[in-house]
């Protein structure tokens, strides 16, 4: 049997210290359970994930039009855009029924995602692909033939390897990315098997809008898969992930710190 596949990466300081203090968070956030018990807030995030997630991708609907779709209203918009946000909102619905560790639902997934926006929804491509920065290559995806072995080496490495959830899902992402294994959806993919490797890790993750942090980095986000892509190696995308995920836990436990002490003082 060969050796499993193991993604280069290095376990910083800064990234022990960030999984130490994200690790804090969540005890405190786990006092409060209010993200896995207040369905209101969890929809308000569900929201802000689905329009996150989309708008990195070029989409122009806004967060109310976002809203209305979700409640069936009407929207005027694109058709391809409010398709997006209806596969978004039905894949995002059944998050926590997919597997982390099965390539199986990674298609499915991909399936719902981008039902009646790509050929080839819910299959590995069959050609070539990269991402363009304008008429630029910043990178080429893995040829397609090789896709199948490189996803399922990843998804091994992702069951089997004893590094910290937190960490893992980071290098899962940048993998996957530099993977690139689908003809289109593959950024809103690989966001989305983040949140859920974190889920599986502690179920409030499901609906914590990381997509709205990275939204707001957008440029950062990108810089940083560019820059392990020339060092051929994730650390420093671990780091920025990790701090995203600081920052919206952060966020999280001071609205629920704030709505509580209005509580008190009513």
């Amino acid at each position: 049997m060969g050796k499993q596949y193991e993604p280069p990466f290095s376990i910083t300081d800064n990234i022990m210290n960030l999984v130490i203090e994200i690790g804090e968070l969540v005890g405190e956030l786990l006092v409060t359970n209010e993200l896995s018990t207040n369905p209101v807030l969890r929809r308000e995030n569900r929201i802000k994930t689905i329009y996150s997630s989309l708008a990195i991708e070029q989409n122009t609907l806004t967060i109310e039009q976002v809203s209305d779709l979700i409640d069936g209203k009407r929207v005027l918009g694109p058709p391809d855009e409010v398709r997006e946000v209806k596969n978004a909102y039905e894949a995002y619905e059944i998050i926590q029924t997919f597997d982390p560790y099965c390539i199986e639902d990674l298609l499915k997934a991909h399936k719902i995602l981008m039902l009646d926006l790509v050929k080839e929804a819910g299959t590995f491509r069959s050609k070539g692909a990269g991402v363009y920065s304008g008429d630029q290559l910043i990178h080429a995806g893995s040829p397609p033939q090789y896709i199948p072995n490189l996803i399922q080496e990843l998804f091994d490495w992702l069951k089997n390897s004893n590094t910290h959830p937190l960490i893992k899902s980071c290098v899962f992402h940048y993998e996957f990315e530099f993977i690139h294994p689908f003809a289109d959806g593959n950024g809103r993919m690989g966001r989305m098997w983040h949140t859920l490797v974190l889920s599986k890790w502690h179920q409030f993750f499901a609906w914590l809008p990381i997509e709205t942090l990275i939204h707001e980095r957008q440029q950062d986000y990108y810089r940083y898969l560019n820059m392990a892509n020339s060092l051929g190696e994730s650390t420093v995308f671990i780091e920025f992930m990790l701090d995203i995920i600081k920052d919206a836990l952060y966020e999280l436990n001071s609205n629920s710190k704030q709505k509580n002490a209005g509580r008190e003082v009513w």
